[in-house]
């Protein structure tokens, strides 16, 4: 799928170790050319961990992307009613293994 001209919502939910991974993956996204919306869970948002401040994680994300990150209910909400995404991307997106 070609990204160029896409608007492509990012949500990045916990997970806090694989924040470096899927930031990179933010990177391509915007190097093909997508506007990317950036959203954040509360606790992405919020807090502090081994993996990184949330402020660095904000900052980071917000200099990648160009855009304010939306990180609560209000903010979201017009998100799918004024159709501001073509594609929506949730990630870390985990799921428990079973063997």
């Amino acid at each position: 799928m070609e990204l160029k001209g896409k608007k492509v919502g990012f949500v990045l939910t916990g997970s806090f170790c694989t924040f470096k991974k899927v930031k990179e993956q933010l990177k391509n996204i915007v190097k093909e050319g997508a506007e990317v919306l950036p959203i954040m869970s509360d606790n992405a948002y919020k807090l502090d961990t081994k993996f990184g401040t949330a402020k660095e994680h904000i900052e980071e994300i917000e200099k990648i992307t160009g855009n304010k990150i939306i990180h609560t209910i209000q903010e979201a909400e017009p998100i799918g009613p004024k159709k501001l995404t073509d594609i929506l991307i949730v990630a870390p997106c985990s799921r428990k293994h079973y063997r």
